[in-house]
């Protein structure tokens, strides 16, 4: 809970909080609050707006249980509001993107963390093409017709990626050369996105009912990890349209992602991989993007092939859009987690969506000394404690969107105590992390009486997986509800 965060610590429900959750959910309804909110990550500064395909939209975190021992499932998806009918090329990962996905351990005291990642998992890119003499990427590669199975000769367009781990100072290549599946085109050039029916299929609880694509392209690889990279519907949920003109607020309201898709992938870690016995379980993850420097050389330039230079920075959602200013938005996606206590902290620690609210509203939500916001986002890591059992999961029984205001807690043997199942411990597909987010801003710094918020926008407008990779099958161009 909130107010049981030391700095940098994890969420934590004590004995007085699951009271308050116990009257919460004798509550009917919610409070409606048009407070300044954004897309997770969707469009969080201005460099970072210029670059789609380097521009995170979601990190999700969270306990699984893989058959074989628990595991940590880690999502990083870009590429924000992808129209699924934008053909005629679509969408893609950038071949000259670094992608990396990071493992920080807890280090410091009350289980805190001082941001400095422990394991790194880089993801790079690579595009080829059977026929170069085609307006088409897919539908036409060395013959025509529809795309059966994933990298079939109808398949024009060829990404394939590699996986490398950085872990002690030591890279271990984990995967090269697997085969990112196609895009849903339509039913016309990628059938298998479809049941027999003529509709997307998702919800599926098992690896069985995946869509041909999916099953075809999740790849056990080195050490235990299991990954699958591809296209996924946008499953982040949010009115903003609304919200942002002059924060505004509509009953019924619309998913302002609805019918949208990005890019995902999707890494399955396992436990012991990470944490080494006598370890704090309590792990915290970000993801990041990079690009090649740019190096001058004399008279002739060139570029430096060795050097990355860091683009874009994700841990929790909201954070870089809805608490930092305008001044330092572009350097937040610059630096990382280890620097936030000292330039970073004073955008949780006083909150300016509570002013806002106050100034709009009349409300008298605390502005300053916000040392609950500072305990949860500072550093700007998912703290994921996996001492845990697998937690719940959207569509399945237990699940809440508002997390632990919902009543959604999983014990912690680590903690001795029930702590939320999700944000802001870790995060799930189907966290409603604006109305959570919010309900915190409202409620703390004490949460001595919880202040339920919401935008009118409580699910998701396509259902998640029950399995690995879990993110949402994507829209086709023609079924979206964008066309």
């Amino acid at each position: 809970m909130f107010a049981s965060f030391a700095e940098g610590g994890s969420p934590r429900l004590g004995r007085h909080e699951y009271r308050i959750m116990k009257k919460l959910s004798t509550l009917t309804g919610l409070a409606l609050l048009a407070v300044v909110s954004s897309a997770a990550s969707h469009n969080d500064a201005p460099l970072i707006n210029q670059d789609p395909a380097a521009n995170i939209t979601d990190v999700y975190a969270f306990v699984g249980n893989s058959g074989s021992g628990k595991v940590l499932n880690v999502i990083l998806q870009a590429n924000p509001l992808e129209d699924p009918g934008n053909g005629v090329n679509y969408y893609q990962f950038a071949s000259d993107v670094l992608y990396s996905i990071h493992i920080a351990k807890s280090d410091r005291p009350n289980n805190g963390f001082s941001g400095n990642a422990g394991i790194s998992y880089n993801f790079r890119f690579l595009n080829s093409y059977r026929n170069l003499g085609t307006i088409l990427s897919y539908g036409l590669g060395t013959e025509a017709g529809p795309i059966l199975s994933p990298g079939d000769r109808r398949q024009n367009l060829l990404q394939r990626y590699s996986v490398t781990m950085v872990k002690d100072g030591r890279q271990t290549v984990l995967a090269t050369q697997r085969l990112v599946p196609p895009p849903n085109v339509g039913a016309r050039t990628t059938p298998g996105y479809y049941d027999s029916n003529g509709d997307v299929i998702r919800g599926v609880s098992s690896f069985a009912g995946l869509d041909t694509y999916t099953r075809g392209t999740v790849f056990n690889i080195g050490r235990g990890h299991k990954v699958w990279c591809g296209q996924r519907e946008d499953g982040f949920f949010a009115d903003v349209p609304a919200i942002f003109d002059f924060l505004g607020i509509r009953n019924p309201a619309k998913d302002g992602f609805s019918g949208t898709n990005v890019q995902s992938i999707n890494l399955q870690i396992p436990l012991s991989e990470i944490l080494e016995e006598g370890d704090n379980p309590i792990v915290g993850v970000y993801a990041t993007t990079s690009r090649r420097a740019v190096a001058i050389r004399g008279a002739e330039g060139g570029r430096d092939p060795e050097r990355w230079v860091q683009v874009g920075r994700m841990g929790n959602p909201l954070f870089n859009e809805t608490l930092v200013s305008l001044r330092h938005k572009n350097l937040y996606n610059e630096t990382g987690p280890n620097v936030d206590r000292g330039v970073f902290k004073q955008y949780a620690e006083n909150c300016e969506l509570a002013f806002l609210a106050n100034a709009v509203l009349g409300t008298n939500f605390q502005v300053n000394d916000r040392q609950d916001l500072v305990g949860f986002f500072i550093p700007d890591l998912l703290k994921v404690d996996t001492s845990t059992d697998a937690v719940p999961l959207a569509g399945q029984a237990g699940f809440n969107r508002l997390s632990v205001f919902g009543g959604d807690t999983v014990m912690s043997p680590f903690q001795g105590t029930a702590i939320a199942s999700g944000w802001p411990n870790g995060r799930r597909l189907g966290d409603d992390v604006v109305d959570i987010a919010l309900t915190a801003v409202a409620s703390g710094p004490s949460y001595g009486t919880i202040t339920p918020v919401g935008d009118n926008v409580n699910d998701n407008d396509a259902t998640y997986n029950l399995t690995f990779p879990y993110a949402g099958t994507p829209f086709g161009g023609p079924t979206t509800t964008l066309h």
